[in-house]
């Protein structure tokens, strides 16, 4: 599957990133107000970070940001409306791993776009680390190898949280079963909050969380954290080491990027990335990304679309291998 998926995707975002199509822009761009569209509710990271990086192309294109939230359907409204508009530069959106990786391989028959084909990467802004967690009384492990020890002895015993079916603290909980070749019962939650609660009085006993939300209650004691998910350490514990130094290849990171309609033109694309990696570099804004718990990152408009192409596969590929199919 990989290998036919690979060439039909990897045609469509390097087409976006320079390898064909139109190269030349529209004269004097930006022209008129750009068109930022958000496909998550305001005042969240993803909100925060849309709004941070809009100021600075405002700032430094000399027109108008206009930032427009479009939540609902896992953010696929809001980035059906970019996969739709005009590849004119006027419109862009903040991409993340929901809408452009892991619902569509979910629900591949009812999806609204091509979640790799139908997008012109511009920049990977960041990626939000996960901690595998388990309650620190109810389940008698210290370490990554001794929770795998301990799901092997208990096959399908052990109780595990996530935001719901599809979200990405379920897919790398699947990851890691798959990779150990464990087993465990999925419990899925209408979001974090309420299995954080479970979590936190034993209902469940382990979770692949954020760390925003996760890392508080390790620092009190009722969690123990076992293993950060992105392949590098993470910068509020260094001390913690990734899963992958266990398991290597795992890799979960969800991430947010800014992208356009495919077909933008090039060098238009090559300006906002260029403006962007360049915001993402400043200190002060690393600094205040890593306040909510985001990793920087800031990359080209290449490897982000390598990334998009990546991330689609791998989730595809767990997606399948668990039978996972969307309720």
């Amino acid at each position: 599957m990989k290998r036919r998926l690979f060439p039909l995707a990897l045609t469509g975002l390097l087409t976006a990133v320079g390898l064909a199509g139109p190269v030349l822009a529209q004269s004097g761009y930006p022209s008129k107000p750009i068109r930022f569209v958000v496909p998550v509710p305001a005042g969240g990271a993803a909100d925060v970070m849309s709004r941070m990086i809009a100021e600075h192309l405002q700032s430094r294109l000399g027109q108008t940001v206009v930032v427009e939230n479009r939540p609902g359907a896992g953010s696929s409204l809001g980035m059906d409306v970019v996969a739709k508009a005009a590849p004119d530069g006027y419109t862009i959106g903040m991409g993340n791993i929901a809408a452009n990786a892991i619902n569509p391989a979910v629900r591949p028959s009812a999806f609204p776009y091509q979640p790799v084909k139908d997008f012109a990467a511009i920049s990977l802004v960041g990626v939000t680390p996960l901690v595998l967690v388990v309650h620190a009384e109810k389940l008698p492990v210290k370490t990554l190898g001794e929770f795998v020890a301990y799901l092997k002895a208990n096959p399908g015993k052990v109780a595990y949280g996530s935001s719901g079916i599809g979200s990405s603290l379920h897919l790398g909980m699947e990851l890691l079963l798959q990779k150990t070749g464990t087993q465990a019962i999925h419990v899925p939650y209408k979001g974090s909050a309420p299995m954080l609660n479970d979590l936190l009085s034993g209902q469940v006993v382990a979770s692949m969380d954020a760390a925003a939300t996760s890392w508080p209650h390790v620092q009190k004691g009722t969690l123990r954290a076992l293993g950060v998910s992105t392949a590098q350490r993470a910068f509020f514990a260094p001390d913690l080491a990734p899963i992958a130094e266990s398991l290597p290849g795992f890799d979960v990171k969800p991430w947010h990027g800014v992208m356009a309609p495919a077909g933008t033109p090039q060098p238009i694309i090559d300006r906002l990335s260029q403006e962007i990696q360049a915001f993402i570099a400043q200190p002060a804004t690393q600094a205040k990304l890593r306040e909510r718990g985001v990793v920087p990152v800031g990359s080209s408009a290449r490897d982000f679309a390598q990334a998009m192409i990546d991330e689609f596969e791998m989730y595809g590929k767990v997606v399948r291998d668990a039978g996972i199919k969307a309720q």
